[in-house]
């Protein structure tokens, strides 16, 4: 779907933006079609202004042979993907950028300058990721966390997790964002942890250590998601049926839900890291275009959610 003309979720990202002056972000590493094109057709959509750090020549190469006019886009060189993940981190620290964005090189090694304990950009908080979907089946935008980062999350950081969606919602303009906190089974057992740290954390948010939202749990997945399910086992909830968040009990949960919703349902997905300084941008080259560009939509939204509290 173009993102230009598209309806749907993502559709209503976009038009929110377009009010909006873009966002400076530093991107690592561009070297490759893809990453560079994300960046541009981003900055061509009006939602970031890219500071290209990595290689010059790799760069202007790639844009070459690729037809990308790099013009009016800076290039800060870096010999390596190493030294482009510790600049563009360092650009954010010094105020020159206000968002992270990953280009062509790995993750983890992004991720390792942004969680650096000397020059990283480290918060109370813990960092978690949230994928932010389209899904055609559901009537609004779908947030899953945590799939990527926090492989067996503790009952703490799970509350991290939880309030850093929690705050992505507030950014986006929802009021009150609805939390499903998933498990296999809907009751509390000893037999299943997962179910205790469920039941754990809405204890938390009726103490205020969660803020924000309306948390529900332990629920399983169909609980979770159709109103006529929890009816069905006699579950009343506010969060079934209409959740904005999906906690899934740990990584390995989480990634395969949001994957077997893009392969399954045919869902768009954006990307992002939360709980550091910055949102931090995450793209894959198997991203789709409308993809890359709600990834950034999304966090050009908290950019300037963050302005307004500061």
């Amino acid at each position: 779907m173009n993102p230009e003309t598209g309806t749907g979720k993502y559709q209503q990202l976009l038009e929110r933006c377009r009010k909006l002056q873009p966002i400076v972000t530093a991107v690592a590493h561009p070297c490759e079609a893809s990453a560079l094109s994300g960046a541009v057709e981003a900055a061509q959509q009006g939602l970031i202004t890219p500071l290209l750090v990595g290689p010059a020549t790799k760069i202007t190469a790639v844009a070459k042979a690729e037809g990308i006019d790099l013009g009016r886009f800076k290039i800060i060189d870096s010999p390596h993907s190493h030294a482009a993940a510790a600049k563009a981190v360092e650009l954010v620290r010094e105020g020159e950028a206000e968002l992270l964005m990953k280009g062509s090189l790995h993750t983890d090694e992004l991720m390792a300058a942004v969680v650096s304990r000397e020059g990283g950009l480290r918060t109370a908080r813990r960092v978690s990721h949230v994928f932010v979907m389209d899904v055609p089946t559901y009537h609004k935008l779908l947030i899953v966390t945590d799939g990527a980062i926090n492989i067996a999350p503790t009952l703490e950081e799970k509350a991290d997790i939880c309030q850093n969606a929690i705050d992505l919602c507030t950014s986006l303009g929802l009021e009150k964002p609805k939390v499903a906190i998933l498990a296999a089974v809907e009751t509390v057992t000893s037999k299943m942890p997962a179910t205790i740290d469920a039941a754990a954390l809405c204890k938390m948010a009726d103490r205020r250590q969660i803020t924000g939202g309306i948390l529900d749990g332990p629920l399983a997945f169909d609980n979770a998601i159709s109103k006529e399910a929890a009816q069905i086992k006699g579950i009343r909830s506010d969060v079934a049926g209409d959740p904005d968040i999906l906690l899934a009990p740990d990584l390995e949960a989480g990634n395969m839900l949001a994957k077997q919703l893009t392969f399954l349902a045919r869902a768009d997905s954006a990307g992002l890291v939360l709980g550091a300084r910055v949102p931090v941008i995450l793209t894959s080259r198997a991203d789709s275009v409308r993809s890359r560009i709600a990834s950034c939509a999304v966090a050009m939204l908290a950019a300037h959610a963050r302005r307004e509290k500061q």
